[in-house]
């Protein structure tokens, strides 16, 4: 039996337990011995995190070979057309290589929608949209890169979904443990 902590990762805080004097870790808000986090996520990102104490189910989660799905939901700025969506679904040509295709709509903004500290910057004369996003890889700050590739600048990022986990009735910096 395997433990995993599902933690819904506040903005500005570091996806590590030592403290590095500037940002908030996961030391701040979660006091379970001997996990690690399967994965990460940018300290300007926010959401699900997915922590365990077995080596080989955080290499399952986080080898792109196990097409494990992570699910994000992006405000960009701007109304992200179908055109931008249709290329996200093909794959997005990045300087590091070709994304794998992804799975991308637009969606509503979402009814679970905490308030971040700070609040998003967001400029009275161009509106912004949410799109849900789906990819089975994780190249460096991927998401954020690949939706400014189709001209929407991400403004926030929020992981929704790790396969068959989600953020359901987990408030921001809180956390529950399951046995897998």
């Amino acid at each position: 039996m395997s433990r995993i902590v599902l933690f819904n990762k506040p903005y500005g805080v570091v996806c590590q337990f030592s403290r590095d004097g500037l940002h908030p870790t996961l030391a701040d808000y979660i006091a379970v011995p001997d996990i690690y986090p399967a994965g990460r996520l940018d300290t300007d990102s926010e959401g699900l995190l997915l922590l365990t104490d077995d080596g080989v189910l955080q290499h399952r989660i986080t080898d792109p070979a196990h097409k494990l799905a992570k699910t994000y939901w992006v405000q960009v700025e701007g109304v992200a057309n179908e055109t931008a969506l249709a290329t996200l679904r093909r794959g997005v040509q990045l300087k590091d290589g070709l994304t794998l295709p992804a799975q991308a709509r637009l969606m509503p903004e979402p009814e679970i929608l905490w308030q971040r500290t700070p609040p998003v910057r967001e400029r009275k004369a161009i509106p912004t949209s949410w799109i849900e996003l789906s990819i089975r890889e994780g190249k460096n700050r991927q998401v954020r890169r690949m939706t400014a590739a189709v001209g929407y600048p991400t403004l926030r990022l929020i992981r929704y979904a790790i396969g068959e986990w989600t953020l359901d009735n987990l408030p921001v910096g809180g956390w529950r443990e399951d046995i897998v």
